[in-house]
């Protein structure tokens, strides 16, 4: 019997190395729900990460929104039913995305509180680029639905970031990198976090649950699963 499926509209680049990552959970976990052959339908429009990077870098972020927005609409207009952006921080411009466009948008901090309430998870550490944790558009998002966040200091959140652009993005990972990603969430903990949530799409290639005694909520995992559940959605 045809299985009636929404095409997923992927933002993708920011950076390559965690697209990888959303295109693989999708497509496992709609072969788990459908079986078979099943695989998603996906249209992938993936950024240079270098042009991104260098507007957040100088603070133009409306730029980048327009480049970003002028990607969904063509997404949609190529037959996109819905929207994901496969980073945290680009989030930051998704209310100027969603005026853009007709079609929903999965944003990646909501999809993230809905996980930790079903856990029934009040306070958490976030960990993320220093735009995620140092601005208010992500972490508003779950204090609104009744999450206290707890962020690192700002020494912390120097070296956490630099890791992420300078090693992650770039697909290295490093043991030295690991044990300072280690002792961040040590600190965190110390603060009474009842779980860390990885607020950028590239800890997850560095930090697992296996590493950490607190439960680890990749937003990653979270987002494609959810974009993956949505596609055939009935």
């Amino acid at each position: 019997m045809e299985t009636k499926q929404k095409t997923i509209g992927l933002i993708g680049g920011m950076s390559w190395e965690s697209t990888v990552a959303y295109y693989q959970i999708i497509n496992e976990t709609i072969k788990k729900e459908l079986g078979g052959l099943h695989s998603a339908k996906i249209l992938l429009y993936s950024v240079n990460f270098a042009e991104i990077e260098h507007l957040q870098s100088i603070g133009a972020w409306h730029k980048s929104a327009e480049i970003l927005a002028n990607i969904a609409q063509c997404l949609e207009k190529a037959g996109a039913n819905f929207i994901v952006i496969c980073t945290n921080t680009m989030h930051k411009v998704v209310p100027f995305i969603k005026q853009k466009i007709s079609i929903p948008l999965l944003h990646i901090a909501e999809a993230t509180a809905d996980a930790l309430k079903e856990q029934n998870i009040h306070k958490i550490g976030l960990l993320g680029t220093q735009y995620t944790l140092t601005q208010n558009f992500y972490k508003d998002i779950l204090t609104e639905k009744g999450i206290e966040v707890v962020i690192p200091n700002k020494v912390d959140i120097f070296y956490t970031n630099n890791i992420i652009y300078e090693e992650l993005c770039r697909g290295i990972i490093l043991p030295s990198s690991k044990e300072i990603y280690l002792n961040v969430i040590a600190k965190l903990q110390q603060n009474g976090v009842e779980a860390i949530v990885l607020g950028c799409t590239e800890i997850g290639l560095l930090i697992k649950q296996e590493d950490v005694s607190l439960p680890i909520f990749d937003t990653t995992l979270i987002h494609a699963r959810k974009a993956a559940l949505l596609s055939i959605e009935k």
